[in-house]
C-alpha cells in the first residue's frame, strides 16, 4: 500500500443556485487571464500600445476554443459517433465536459490572431514571440481542469505522488496512476520561465521564440503522452498508429518543423511593426510628452531668442515687434522717446512734421486748450521734436 497519493476531487461542478460552476472552465479562464496579463506587459515592453493584447484575446480565445474542440472531436470521434460511442453526438458541443485539443486550439487561435494583426498592420512574428510564454503558463493552469475531471492520467505506479482515479473514470480500487496532468503542468511552467529567460538573453525575434515554445512543448508532450492509458475515442484504448498515439505523431511533426523554422530564420533581420503607422508608428507625428503645449521642439526653425522675445512681450503686455517698413505712431498723450539702441535713420523734416503735427493737435484738444487754461498745450511746437529726431 503506497504511503502517499494524490486524491482526485469528488466533483468538478458546483452550483450557484441553478447556475453550474465548472472547475474545468474556471481553469481555462484563469489560464487565459494570466496569459493576457503577461503578454500585455511583454508587448508594452517592446513598445506596443496598451490594450492591444486585450483586444487580440477576444478573437484568439473564440477561435482557439472552436479549434480545440474540433481537434478533440476529430481525433476522438468514436466517443460521439459509431456503434461503440459512449456519448450522444450532440454532446460533441459540450465543451464544459472537457476535451480541448491543444493543437487545434493553437492552430485556429493563430488564425484569429492573424486576422487581427493583419487588420492593424502589426507583425505576426512579433505578436507570436510576445505571447509564447503566456501560452505555456495558460496550459499549465488549464491542465488542472483535467484533474477535476479525472482525465489525462498515466499507467499504474507505486510512487508517492500516484493519482487516485475512481471506477467511474476508468480507475481500479487501490491502484494509483501517474498524474500526467501534473507532469505536463510542471513542464509548461518550466517552459514558460525558460522562454522568458532565453528571450531576454538571446533577443530572439521574427518568430524564433515561438518556434522554441513549439519545440519545447512537443518534446515534453511526447514522453508524457506515452505514459497515458486513459481511454480515448470511446474505447478502452487510444487511437494509435505504428504503436504511437496520434498526439505523439503530431508532436514529432511539429517538433521537427519548429527546429527547421528556428534554423531557417537564424539570420533574418528587419523591423517588426509593433505600433501601426496610422496609430503613432513610423511616418506619423508623435507628440513628445516631455514638452508641454506651446514649447518649441528642436528643428522647428524657431530660435530660442525668438521664443524668449515672444514670451517677454506677452509678459510685459507689449505687442509683437513691427515689421520692417512700418512707422510707429505714438498714441495721444505719449511722448516719443528715442531708443539709444535703435540705428539712426534718415528722417526728413517734412516727414517729421507730418507725423508730429497731428499728434500735437490731438494732444492739444485732449488737454482742453481754451482761454481758461493756464498751462500751455503739451507738444504745441513740433520744432523741438523735429530737431531731436533729426539729431538721432
Amino acid at each position: 500500500m503506497p504511503l502517499a497519493s494524490i486524491p482526485s476531487p469528488a466533483e468538478g461542478v458546483w452550483y450557484l443556485g441553478i447556475i453550474p460552476i465548472r472547475a474545468y472552465a474556471l481553469c481555462i479562464v484563469l489560464g487565459v487571464i494570466v496569459a493576457v496579463w503577461l503578454s500585455e506587459r511583454r508587448w508594452r515592453a517592446r513598445g506596443g500600445q496598451k490594450g492591444t493584447i486585450i483586444d487580440i484575446a477576444v478573437p484568439a480565445v473564440i477561435f482557439g476554443l472552436i479549434g480545440g474542440r474540433l481537434y478533440h472531436v476529430i481525433t476522438d470521434w468514436q466517443t460521439y459517433f459509431g456503434d461503440r460511442a459512449i456519448k450522444e453526438p450532440y454532446k460533441a458541443l459540450y465543451i464544459w465536459e472537457g476535451g480541448l485539443g491543444i493543437w487545434g486550439a493553437i492552430s485556429l487561435g493563430a488564425v484569429g490572431v492573424w486576422l487581427y494583426v493583419r487588420k492593424r498592420g502589426i507583425s505576426m512574428s512579433a505578436m507570436a514571440d510576445t505571447v509564447a510564454p503566456g501560452i505555456a503558463f495558460a496550459q499549465a493552469i488549464g491542465r488542472w481542469g483535467n484533474w477535476f475531471n479525472q482525465e489525462l492520467y498515466g499507467s499504474p505506479t507505486t510512487l508517492p505522488w500516484g493519482l487516485e482515479i475512481d471506477v467511474d473514470h476508468g480507475g481500479e480500487p487501490g491502484v494509483l496512476y501517474h498524474p500526467t496532468f501534473l507532469y505536463e503542468s510542471l513542464w509548461d511552467v518550466a517552459l514558460g520561465f525558460a522562454l522568458i529567460f532565453l528571450g531576454r538573453r538571446l533577443t530572439l525575434r521574427h518568430g524564433r521564440l515561438f518556434a522554441l515554445y513549439v519545440a519545447g512543448y512537443t518534446l515534453g508532450r511526447f514522453w508524457i503522452e506515452g505514459l497515458r492509458i486513459d481511454p480515448v475515442g470511446g474505447v478502452d484504448h487510444a487511437v494509435e498508429f505504428l504503436g504511437l498515439r496520434i498526439n505523439q505523431w503530431t508532436s514529432i511533426v511539429l517538433f521537427v518543423g519548429a527546429l527547421v523554422f528556428f534554423w531557417a530564420t537564424r539570420n533574418k533581420t528587419g523591423v517588426e511593426v509593433v505600433v501601426p503607422p496610422s496609430e503613432g508608428g513610423p511616418g506619423t507625428e508623435v507628440v513628445d510628452p516631455a514638452h508641454s503645449s506651446g514649447q518649441a521642439d528642436p528643428g522647428t526653425g524657431e530660435s530660442s531668442d525668438d521664443a524668449s522675445s515672444e514670451k517677454a512681450s506677452s509678459d510685459t503686455g507689449e505687442g509683437p515687434a513691427s515689421e520692417p517698413g512700418e512707422t510707429s505712431v505714438p498714441e495721444p498723450g505719449e511722448t516719443s522717446v528715442p531708443d539709444p539702441g535703435e540705428p539712426k535713420g534718415e528722417t526728413s523734416e517734412a516727414e517729421a512734421l507730418e507725423v508730429e503735427k497731428p499728434a500735437a493737435e490731438e494732444q492739444k484738444a485732449a488737454s482742453g486748450d481754451s482761454a481758461d487754461s493756464d498751462e500751455p498745450a503739451e507738444l504745441s511746437d513740433p520744432e523741438p521734436v523735429t530737431k531731436e529726431k533729426n539729431t538721432r
